[in-house]
């Protein structure tokens, strides 16, 4: 029977584990949990292929515990309540390490059912989510649980999950491995922090290839072939994408033309331009704003053009947006002043409308009144002075004009108007 070649190669121990050294390093947290022999109920949060249900075997392993592995995503009650069953009985004799891969999957009430037995100690949860778990775990089962997060793991160390694979096959299938300058860090650059990705295309690679007197050669243009675009990690309802989208986002806002750029070719790759049409069309008001009111219908143009247009052409307008979002100057002096405004409306500040700014036509015949509203365009400069904010929040400012040189002549002019008109 068929077995992957990443399954033969589960590392067995915590020191063949690659990546994870913030936790699993010499002084890392979750190593010292494990040599201490005392397992905490815990959540591993990270992306696929990064060791979460390697580490659980492990730890099952160190323990007097039997292993029961469920995946939420075929899994019910049913399977819950069957593993229940087994516990105070000689298929149990140490508790239950339950393994939950993929708890996001577990609705509340699935979730709720393990808390009396992790609340006695007779199951020790280890649940995985590739999602975030602050929102997809039950609460009562976060209060109970140590979280850890495991990273991708970085090419050079995903680069000795390449080259133990490598070494493998051979011994196994009695050959000799010729491989060409960077065929192990194409590999592990192309995997994408997943190690499980990076072993399955060594085993593709040895497949493909043809040896000849127990010889075999591996080349980088089929390493290349079987890691093209193996290192996107994308989800258009996960974290991945709220991910890229929040980082195209702050890259703009941060100036920085070259990392905007890079996270929307992200967006692109996985082809999600509606995700990245509206962050641009976002940034425009919220990070350049004031400081140039022309980047709205701007970049409006170039996001109208890509939605037209559709991919791959889309690329060039976003492109060409993206750049003139994080090298104009920038202003969030409307984004506050809105912030400001609508947290006192929240907050009951409000009151009558001043009379003189009400709606003329509201009164009905027999209920007029003076209005007493000054038009503005009848004073000089349009501007004559009345109030216009309600009487519990006169004096409120709300805006404040912005450092940059478009809102610094407006304060200019504004000054100069107000105080010659005092």
């Amino acid at each position: 029977m068929y077995r992957p070649l990443a399954d033969e190669l589960r590392p067995q121990t915590i020191d063949e584990v690659v990546g994870q050294d913030h936790i699993l390093g010499p002084n890392g947290m979750l190593r010292r949990i494990v040599e201490s022999g005392k397992i905490p109920n815990m959540i591993f949060y990270g992306p696929s292929g990064t060791g979460k249900t390697t580490v659980a075997r492990i730890i099952a392993r160190r323990t007097n515990r039997t292993l029961r592995k469920l995946n939420a995503t075929t899994a019910g009650t049913a399977d819950i309540k069957a593993i229940i069953g087994e516990l105070d009985t000689l298929l149990t004799p140490g508790g239950v390490l339950l393994y939950l891969d993929e708890i996001q999957y577990f609705n509340k009430k699935q979730q709720q059912s393990l808390l009396e037995f992790i609340e006695d100690g007779s199951i020790t949860l280890i649940a995985s989510t590739t999602e975030n778990p602050y929102f997809y775990v039950f609460n009562a089962i976060l209060s109970r649980s140590t979280i850890f997060e495991f990273r991708s793991v970085a090419p050079a160390d995903a680069a000795k999950a390449v080259e133990r694979a490598v070494a493998y096959l051979c011994e196994r299938d009695a050959l000799r491995a010729e491989l060409e300058d960077g065929v192990a860090e194409t590999v592990a650059s192309g995997c994408g922090g997943d190690v499980r990705k990076a072993i399955n295309a060594v085993e593709l690679l040895f497949s493909a290839a043809r040896p000849k007197d127990g010889l075999i050669r591996l080349t980088k243009a089929d390493a290349e072939a079987v890691s093209q675009r193996s290192a996107m990690r994308y989800d258009r309802d996960g974290d991945s994408h709220f991910d890229t989208v929040s980082a195209l986002m702050k890259s703009m806002r941060g100036s920085d033309p070259d990392a905007a750029l890079h996270y929307l070719a992200r967006l692109l790759e996985a082809g999600d331009l509606t995700g990245a049409c509206r962050r641009i069309l976002c940034s425009a008001s919220e990070d350049v704003g004031l400081a140039y009111p022309q980047a709205v219908p701007i970049i409006k143009a170039c996001v109208d053009s890509a939605l037209q247009l559709g991919l791959p052409e889309a690329q060039l307008p976003l492109s060409e947006a993206v750049i003139l979002l994080s090298t104009w100057p920038k202003s969030n002096s409307a984004y506050l002043a809105i912030a400001k405004a609508r947290a006192d409306v929240r907050a009951g500040k409000a009151g009558p409308i001043p009379r003189e700014l009400q709606n003329v036509h509201a009164d009905g015949a027999g209920f007029e009144r003076e209005q007493g509203y000054l038009y503005p365009h009848d004073f000089p400069n349009h501007w004559v002075a009345q109030q216009y904010l309600p009487d519990s929040l006169v004096g409120t400012r709300y805006y404040e004009f912005g450092d940059n040189k478009t809102e610094q002549a407006a304060r200019r002019y504004w000054e100069a108007v107000k105080g010659n008109a005092e």
